[in-house]
């Protein structure tokens, strides 16, 4: 579970402040901490899992003072119509204007002005998936509209007999490589381990964070296993590393309105040594992980073996069998 700051503004301390300042500062530490209960409330539903039956009897913090400040409630917003226009907003009751208050039939009216649609410069773009129609509007399972940022590390070693030589395929002649493919929860397929970028993490940290969940099941480590386990892997992540791709995901999720890209990074482990210091166990969203041979046959979730692939003609190891129609200028 992450842990979560909010900084607690103060109220000023400025030469000859009045009253009637104190009241206006008041209030606006109020508002704050209304929005800071809102976002804590939020956190505290997605790490227990809450379902709407329980999250209903959770409610926002009720503030009351001696200076007769009540709790920030916007008007204007709720307004109609809307502002150049003759569009009516739905009515919202004073009582049903707080997310955390369960409102099943909320179905507001959906408008964007022409001259939004219309790309002035100061507007932001309408956002389409990039690839195209997909068949469905609206986030699905993606928390964000336009792209969800992932990482996604792609672990690699060479297939070794027990002497440790490389084992060569025996068609191509190529050494195969292996990487350390997970089985997901959600819908049983094999993938690159991997996750969504938190706000304000550094990609290298997500794909060491994500890495050690799902493939080391770091979660469920001791406090000195942490430790142990920490110093492994940044000497595996430390290293120089390859950044197989960047950019849109053909993803299972992906809708109309929201889309997942990745940054997908191949990790060598050239000797084989680092790894065997990392003994794999599933944890997080993973059910199970293991060492794969690499090659076309691969079947994994969404287009991960393409960049599986990817890896393979940086690395010069075997792929396919069948070396494909010759080019010829």
């Amino acid at each position: 579970m992450r842990k979560y700051t909010f900084p607690l503004p103060l109220l000023s301390k400025k030469a000859g402040f009045r009253e009637h300042d104190a009241v206006l500062e008041v209030n606006r530490v109020l508002q704050y901490l209304t929005v800071t209960a809102h976002e804590c409330c939020c956190q505290l539903r997605k790490s227990c899992n809450l379902s709407p039956t329980h999250w209903s009897h959770l409610h926002s913090l009720k503030m009351s003072n001696s200076c007769g400040v009540s709790k920030f409630y916007h008007s204007k917003a709720l307004t109609s119509p809307y502002p150049g226009s003759n569009i009516e907003r739905s009515q919202v009751a004073e009582d049903k204007v707080g997310w955390l208050t369960e409102w099943k039939d909320y179905n507001p009216v959906e408008y964007t002005s022409v001259s939004v649609l219309a790309g002035p410069r100061w507007a932001d773009p309408q956002l389409r998936n990039p690839a195209g129609r997909t068949g469905l509007i609206g986030r699905g399972l993606l928390g964000r509209w336009g792209p969800n940022h992932a990482a996604d590390p792609i672990v690699t070693r060479w297939k070794r007999d027990r002497s440790g030589s490389k084992i060569a395929h025996p068609v191509t002649g190529k050494n195969i490589l292996q990487f350390v493919a997970i089985k997901r929860r959600d819908c049983g397929e094999w993938a690159i381990p991997g996750g969504m970028v938190d706000p304000g993490e550094k990609i290298s940290a997500t794909l060491k964070r994500e890495f050690g969940e799902e493939a080391l099941n770091s979660l469920q480590k001791s406090p000195k296993e942490k430790e142990e386990l920490e110093k492994q892997l940044q000497r595996l992540f430390s290293q120089e590393a390859f950044v197989v791709y960047r950019g849109y995901v053909d993803d299972p999720r992906n809708t109309d309105n929201a889309w997942m890209e990745t940054e997908a990074v191949n990790y060598h482990d050239e000797s084989g040594e680092t790894m065997d210091n990392l003994p794999l166990e599933a944890g997080d969203d993973a059910g199970k992980v293991k060492w794969v041979d690499i090659s076309e046959k691969l079947k994994l979730y969404a287009n991960h073996s393409y960049f599986i692939k990817l890896v393979t003609e940086k690395r010069g190891a075997h792929w396919s069998e069948d070396p494909g129609p010759e080019c010829h200028e």
